[in-house]
């Protein structure tokens, strides 16, 4: 079959090389009758700029990419999220979580510390064990909450799940060393985790290709995907660029962005002769 494929990035500042190299390997993938969609990962309302969704638009273009239109932008379907965190909820498995970072912070370190995930020191589960009358005070008393996912819960209700990488093969998902992940916060009703996996199934992808700092967030959406009933697409978590001192491309390169590459005098076949290493991967 013929895979359906998406570059998915945030608005967040101008693409550089790095965002290229993923978008012309998610639209190699599609090669072959395949589909190649564009979505604009936009929840993060405080960070994300209008001017920068616009040269993500003109970026593409430049380096010869199409895609099927109308773009799907995370923002105009908060809808869509709230309704799936609505089904966690009534399935009782999520909870409010009332804690500050600080807070967090300050329950760790008392503690001597706390196990570590692939996102940091995992959440000791404070407002887990808080009784409903309580929960109910606090959001009555309007204080801001997050909403965690219960994940001890999650993972005994789905059982041991797997699934596969091009790279890796099959892949035993093990979403509990994440802790109670964030689903939704105080002003956003969704998270990465939760927004990624849902437009996943809602658009069709068969094939979700991302760089490998993602791989163990793969986890994670495989348990959301069991627990809503969603579709199972295939990945491909390729390589990241990194420069000569092996750090990986980031927005804060502004020398390797593809406005100044362009601005530069360079093609979009030189920047594709820059890439071909990886992109063969």
């Amino acid at each position: 079959m013929s895979a359906v494929t998406r570059f998915a990035p945030s608005p967040t500042g101008y693409l550089h090389l790095g965002h290229a190299y993923s978008a012309l390997f998610a639209r190699r993938a599609a090669a072959d009758g395949g589909r190649f969609l564009l979505r604009i990962e936009d929840i993060d309302r405080g960070r994300c700029r209008p001017e920068f969704e616009d040269a993500i638009y003109e970026d593409l273009a430049w380096l010869g990419l199409s895609w099927e239109t109308p773009v799907r932008r995370q923002s105009e379907h908060f809808d869509d999220y709230l309704a799936a965190l609505n089904q966690l909820t009534d399935a009782g498995l999520t909870y409010p979580c009332f804690c500050t970072r600080k807070e967090i912070e300050a329950e760790i370190d008392a503690a001597g510390g706390a196990p570590h995930g692939p996102d940091g020191p995992v959440y000791p589960g404070t407002c887990r064990h808080l009784a409903t009358s309580e929960r109910e005070d606090q959001i009555s008393a309007g204080e801001a909450h997050a909403i965690r996912l219960d994940m001890d819960a999650a993972v005994m209700r789905t059982g041991a799940l797997t699934w596969n990488d091009a790279r890796a093969g099959e892949v035993a998902a093990c979403p509990e060393r994440f802790g109670d992940v964030v689903l939704a916060r105080k002003d956003t009703p969704t998270s990465y985790h939760l927004s990624v996996t849902l437009d996943d199934h809602i658009q069709g992808i068969t094939l979700v290709t991302r760089g490998t700092d993602l791989f163990e967030a793969t986890d994670v959406h495989r348990l959301l995907q069991a627990l809503l009933k969603l579709d199972v697409p295939s990945y491909h978590h390729h390589p990241l660029l990194t420069g000569d001192d092996g750090k990986r491309f980031a927005k804060r390169d502004k020398s390797l962005t593809l406005r100044e590459l362009r601005e530069s005098g360079k093609s979009p076949d030189d920047v594709i002769r820059m890439m071909d290493g990886f992109v063969d991967e």
